[in-house]
C-alpha cells in the first residue's frame, strides 16, 4: 500500500488543531489531522465533571462557527466536546483517530510521522497542536515518595466528593489551584502551598492587559526559552463561587514544604503539618517529546519561534504553544500556521 506525501499533517484536534485544519482547508492545502483521543473534544473532554460553563475562564468560538447557547450549569467537558464534534462534521475536517504519534523524523527532506502502533504518514510540513494535557508536571520534593496518603495531579481531579472530611494539601500557584480550593474547602480541611507569593489581580482596579501578557510570553519563545506559565503574566482573581473558600481561609498561602514524610510534611520554619491527600495543581509542560528527533530545542531549553514557525525547521509549526496556549490565541495561531504552510509550499514548489 502506498504512503503518499501530503502537503501538511496536523497533530492534535483541540482548539488549535481544528483552527489550523479549518484554515488549511480554506487555503486548499491537502492535509490530515491525527488525534490521540478516541472522540472529539481535545483536552476539554478530560476536565472534571464539576467544571461548568460558568466556571471556565472562557471558550473562544472556532473560526466561522459561533458558540451555541448553552446552560451555564452544564459540564464544560460535555458542552465543548459536543461543539468540537459538530464543528468537525460541519466543516468536513479530515480527522483520523485515535492516532497516538510517537515520533516525527526527517527522511531525505520529507517528514515522517510515526504512530506508536506502527502506522506512518509522510508530509512536507507539520502543524503540531498537541498542547500540554498529556504532560502533567509534578515537582521533585524531598521525601515525597515516603508519603503514604493519596497523591494526584489536578489533571485527574474530578470533583470535590472524594475529599470530603479529609485534609488536603493543594500545591501550586495557578488558576487550577484556586479553582480546586474553591470547590473542596467547604467540605474539607485544606492547606495551600506555592513556590512564590500568589500574584493577585483585582479586575475592578487592575484591568487585564491581554496584549501585554501575550507579548511577554512571545518574547520568551522568540528567545528560545521555555514558555512561562500563564498565571505569571495574568495574575489570579477570585470568582464569586470561591468567596466561601476565601472566608474559610483556603487562600492563606504557605511556602513549599522542605520535606515530606509518611503522614505529612515539614515547612522551612520547622512546623510539621499532617494531611491525607496531596493534590498537585502544578501545571503542565508542552507535549512535544515526539518532535525530539528533529532537534528543535535551542540552548535556552525551549523551541525558538518566529510567529508559529520553528526557527530550527521552518517545515514545523507550533500552535497551542507559548503565546497561543489559550483558546483565543490558539485560533489566531491556527490561521497563522496555515498561511505559513501555504507560503512555504509555494516557495518550494517545483
Amino acid at each position: 500500500m502506498s504512503n503518499p506525501v501530503r502537503d501538511a499533517i496536523v497533530v492534535g484536534a483541540g482548539q488549535a488543531g481544528l483552527s489550523a485544519s479549518h484554515h488549511l482547508r480554506r487555503l486548499g492545502v491537502d492535509h490530515v489531522v491525527l488525534d490521540a483521543n478516541p472522540t472529539p473534544g481535545g483536552a476539554w473532554q478530560h476536565r472534571a465533571h464539576s467544571l461548568t460553563m460558568t466556571d471556565v475562564h472562557g471558550v473562544a468560538a472556532l473560526p466561522d462557527e459561533p458558540l451555541p447557547d448553552v446552560d451555564p450549569a452544564a459540564p464544560a467537558r460535555e458542552v465543548v466536546a459536543a461543539y468540537f464534534a459538530d464543528y468537525e462534521a460541519a466543516h468536513q475536517l479530515p480527522v483520523e483517530r485515535p492516532v497516538e504519534v510517537g515520533a516525527v523524523r526527517d527522511d531525505g527532506g520529507v517528514l515522517v510521522v510515526e504512530a506508536v502502533d506502527g502506522r506512518s504518514w509522510r508530509t512536507r510540513t507539520l502543524v503540531n497542536a498537541t498542547g500540554t494535557w498529556r504532560r502533567p508536571f509534578v515537582p521533585r520534593v524531598a521525601g515525597v515518595e515516603d508519603f503514604v496518603g493519596d497523591q494526584l495531579h489536578s489533571a485527574a481531579y474530578d470533583g470535590p466528593e472524594p475529599f470530603v472530611g479529609r485534609t488536603v494539601l493543594v500545591v501550586g500557584g495557578g488558576h487550577s489551584a484556586v479553582q480546586v480550593l474553591g470547590e473542596i474547602a467547604p467540605g474539607s480541611r485544606t492547606l495551600w502551598a506555592t513556590r512564590r507569593e500568589p500574584l493577585w489581580r483585582d479586575p475592578a482596579t487592575e484591568p487585564f492587559d491581554g496584549r501585554a501578557a501575550v507579548a511577554l510570553v512571545e518574547e520568551r519563545v522568540r528567545r528560545g526559552l521555555p514558555p512561562a506559565s500563564v498565571v505569571s503574566v495574568t495574575g489570579l482573581q477570585l470568582r464569586p463561587q470561591e468567596r466561601e473558600a476565601a472566608r474559610l481561609g483556603a487562600y492563606e498561602r504557605l511556602p513549599m514544604p522542605v520535606r515530606f514524610d509518611a503522614d505529612g510534611a515539614t515547612w522551612p520554619d520547622g512546623t510539621h503539618r499532617s494531611f491525607d491527600v496531596v493534590l498537585w495543581a502544578t501545571g503542565f509542560r508542552p507535549d512535544v517529546a515526539h518532535l525530539a528527533p528533529l532537534h528543535l530545542r535551542g540552548h535556552g531549553g525551549g523551541i525558538e519561534l518566529d510567529g508559529t514557525t520553528t526557527v530550527a525547521d521552518p517545515r514545523v509549526q507550533l500552535v497551542g504553544y507559548g503565546p497561543s496556549a489559550s483558546t483565543i490565541g490558539a485560533n489566531r495561531a491556527g490561521r497563522t500556521a496555515a498561511v505559513a504552510v501555504r507560503d512555504l509550499l509555494r516557495s518550494t514548489a517545483g
